[in-house]
């Protein structure tokens, strides 16, 4: 199954291959040792392979989409999307999406409401929950609640993606926000077939 997976990969037709090989065949050291950083980290992931096959996709496409982060934040940012998705049940890919709809990964983005950071959570929550010195522009801390509040409301609307996603945007009733999660889901961040 493992070797499936790798051969259906690079069948993908990503633009590096596995741990960013050069011309001369051998691995790109600074890529090496960021991959193996995160997958020794807690990060969230149980099997070793599966996090560099992970973080390697996810990096490739993370690049695509936001050429501007360098590899280092790249990868940093994946293992904390990764590991606060895991810690509140959801899936990774699901939350990068969020994230590429609410801030095009710009952490230190507000919207016109006064929503802020990757996952544009409202200021709101910190008095809420009784952190009101949390930053919300912390990319940990933001992530941190975007992910509980998301999967709080999967829970709420017994696991309906759609209602969960239109009560984190504050838009229940109206399918433009989830149609375009879903989108950005389906057609950026989920492997094709």
């Amino acid at each position: 199954m493992r070797l499936y997976l790798f051969i259906f990969i690079l069948y993908l037709g990503i633009q590096q291959p596995l741990f960013a090989l050069s011309a001369n065949k051998t691995p790109d050291p600074e890529f090496t040792r960021l991959l193996k950083k995160a997958i020794e980290s807690n990060s969230g992931f149980v099997d070793k392979f599966d996090a560099k096959v992970w973080l390697f996709d996810m990096s490739n496409r993370l690049a695509r989409r936001a050429s501007y982060i360098p590899l280092v934040e790249r990868m940093t940012l994946l293992k904390v999307i990764h590991r606060e998705a895991k810690i509140a049940g959801l899936d990774p890919q699901l939350v990068l999406a969020v994230i590429d709809i609410e801030s095009g990964f710009d952490h230190y983005a507000i919207s016109k409401s006064g929503a802020r950071g990757l996952m544009q959570v409202m200021p709101f929550w910190v008095n809420e929950i009784g952190h009101p010195k949390d930053n919300l522009f912390d990319i940990d801390t933001n992530l941190h609640y975007g992910c509980t509040i998301l999967s709080l409301y999967l829970k709420r609307h017994h696991l309906e993606v759609n209602a969960a996603l239109a009560s984190y945007n504050g838009s229940l009733g109206n399918n433009t926000y989830p149609n375009k999660v879903l989108n950005a889901l389906r057609n950026r961040w989920y492997l094709r077939k």
